[in-house]
């Protein structure tokens, strides 16, 4: 349960304050945010290895889309979290079926890259696919745990909820992700099946670890932008 503070844009929900999503600041962070999960859903179709390590060629992208809904979920709240996760998860979806109607138009006499085209965005459906299962779970994961640390705490203890949080969403999101989209870059075996779930989920909980220090500084950044956030939200 939560309810607006009458003119100042903020929603208190138990000890936890949240700025409106109805700011054009939250709009930017969700462009953002659907533009590298669609970007990473097109580099994921490439495996990738760097000696023993097998990953695909979406690895640096993925990340920061959970960096920025922790920026959703820490500044606006669960409820403008699910409104981000919901809306990528479409724009995904919407890519792949123009991808779709690309492959699909009679190329003209001069070209010729469609099956380039095809062996690249061909697949993608089902990278989406194990992508939006993934994202779902994992994203509406590391809000609702970000969020319920945050009205426990206040806005004590940033750094904690962020890794806490960033190790759940990961972790589930990694394992569906990997089920589904092992077969499409070629994984066959179990060895390599565990290999590219270990290596995904370390990976991903590192680059979110390494980076808190940065996200933190953003969403400390945001707060002090949002209209009538409070000094003492700012001040975690």
């Amino acid at each position: 349960m939560g309810d607006s503070t009458a003119g100042n844009n903020l929603i208190r929900t138990k000890n936890a304050v949240f700025a409106s999503s109805g700011s054009p600041y939250f709009s930017t962070v969700l462009t953002l945010m659907g533009a590298v999960v669609i970007l990473s859903n097109i580099g994921a179709s490439k495996g990738v290895s760097f000696g023993p390590l097998i990953t695909d060629g979406g690895f640096f992208l993925f990340p920061l889309a959970y960096i920025l809904g922790d920026v959703i979920s820490e500044v606006y709240g669960l409820k403008a979290a699910r409104r981000s996760i919901l809306v990528t998860f479409i724009l995904a979806f919407f890519a792949v079926f123009c991808f779709w109607i690309m492959i699909q138009l009679p190329a003209a006499e001069f070209y010729d890259g469609q099956e380039a085209l095809e062996r690249t965005l061909g697949p993608i459906w089902q990278i989406v696919v194990a992508s939006a299962c993934g994202f779902l779970v994992g994203q509406f994961a590391n809000s609702w745990v970000l969020v319920k640390l945050k009205e426990r705490s206040g806005e004590r203890g940033l750094i904690l909820r962020l890794i806490g949080s960033s190790g759940v969403g990961e972790f589930l999101d990694t394992l569906i992700f990997c089920a589904i989209a092992a077969p499409v870059i070629g994984i066959a075996d179990v060895p390599s099946f565990i290999n590219y779930v270990v290596v995904g989920f370390i990976y991903k909980t590192a680059v979110e670890i390494l980076f808190v220090p940065v996200t933190s500084m953003v969403i400390k950044w945001f707060k002090k932008r949002e209209p009538g956030y409070s000094q003492t939200a700012v001040e975690s």
